[in-house]
């Protein structure tokens, strides 16, 4: 998937750019394969879309939701489904419409988000922007996350300055800068280009951007990058910490009355905490959240249920993509939950992990209807 969005190899990808400098690339590959003007149409006039699933921004300032969403109307009582007339009259005077979290409702984009959050090792989420000719739906800002921009229709002009905080955290929005990152933008910009279809542009969190349409419709895709940092794996290694200490009398022991300045008692916690960060394992916790970022690939309840009904030992049969399985001694844990398994499953269950097709019959027939009914196997073609 990265070798559609660069011309680099992977390895120089990962050496002089990754999470180190924004970079246009010409002419990328062809995406019309992932979304199109039909697909948008298709979104908003057939699908009763429903916020946070799309929203609507013109010059700098979103847009209230109630002015671009209606009641659903006979059989459905909800009020917060996307009006496809409103949505039109607010295109037609200028407003950007962002559909958002497309990776859920288009499924080529879903696939080769999936396939690239699995190459990346970072959970990666896509939006599209549909902006009308001359316009501009965001002031000047950052993201707290790295992007792809993926131009599919359209042209549009982008502006690129350096940041202003460097490798900003999840809780640590442009909002909080905004003085400086606007003051920065009024500076000669690191990057000044139209990007044209099949161009692409990656930008780390933190690099503050810009974008106007230019004499057409510009449609492009934004690919999130929501990146795991050093200071997220300290969370888990401090939660895992914190979890030991709870087994410790010490710790569990109150203050004395009146406690003022309790100078010993802190550097007593101190030595005690650094003894437990010494100690403590954040890995179940950081794979646990890891596998807490994502979903795995769509699962059809009809097509399940036949599998199960119809199990044989020549049923073929795989691992579900996007589970971030793991065999962890007798427990299989996955994104849809965690099986303990006997002993003398361990060989069949290892060999599900390669994500091949195997038959039901060389796993057992019995293991395998117990891992379709919980979702972790799906049916394939043999």
């Amino acid at each position: 998937m990265l070798d559609r969005l660069t011309d680099l190899s992977r390895e120089e990808f990962a050496r002089d750019v990754w999470a180190r400098t924004a970079r246009h690339t010409r002419r990328a590959d062809d995406f019309s394969d992932l979304f199109s003007a039909d697909a948008v149409d298709e979104l908003v006039s057939r699908r009763g879309l429903r916020t946070p699933f799309l929203r609507m921004a013109k010059d700098g300032s979103a847009l209230p939701e109630t002015s671009f969403t209606s009641s659903a109307g006979v059989g459905a009582t909800i009020s917060d489904q996307l009006d496809d007339t409103a949505v039109w009259r607010a295109f037609r005077d200028g407003a950007t419409l962002v559909l958002q979290a497309l990776q859920r409702t288009w499924q080529p984009v879903g696939d080769f988000v999936a396939g690239l959050g699995s190459e990346l090792g970072h959970p990666v989420q896509a939006n599209a922007y549909i902006t009308p000719p001359q316009s501009r739906g965001f002031d000047d800002h950052y993201d707290v996350h790295d992007v792809f921009v993926v131009q599919i229709q359209g042209t549009k002009r982008w502006l690129i300055h350096e940041p202003v905080h460097p490798d900003p955290l999840r809780d640590q929005p442009w909002t909080d800068r905004r003085s400086a990152v606007a003051e920065a933008a009024k500076g000669d910009a690191r990057i000044d280009t139209v990007l044209e279809p099949g161009d692409t542009l990656y930008l780390p969190r933190g690099w503050l951007h810009s974008a106007r349409a230019q004499g057409a419709v510009s449609i492009h895709l934004t690919l999130g990058i929501h990146t795991w940092t050093r200071y997220a794996l300290a969370e888990q290694l401090t939660r895992a910490a914190l979890a030991l200490l709870r087994d410790d009398p010490r710790m569990r022991t109150t203050l004395a009355l009146g406690v003022g300045e309790p100078r010993d008692e802190i550097d007593l916690v101190r030595g005690l905490l650094v003894a437990a960060v010494e100690e403590a394992d954040p890995a179940p916790l950081f794979h646990r959240a890891r596998r807490g970022q994502g979903r795995p690939a769509p699962l059809g309840p009809l097509s399940q249920f036949e599998a199960v009904e119809g199990l044989g030992p020549d049923s073929a049969v795989r691992l579900r993509p996007g589970l971030r399985a793991s065999l962890e001694g007798q427990c299989l844990r996955t994104r849809v939950g965690r099986l303990e398994f006997p002993r003398s499953d361990t060989a069949s269950v290892t060999r599900l992990l390669d994500g091949g097709v195997h038959t039901a019959g060389d796993l057992g027939v019995a293991l395998a209807g117990r891992l379709l009914r919980a979702g972790v196997l799906v049916p394939a073609d043999p």
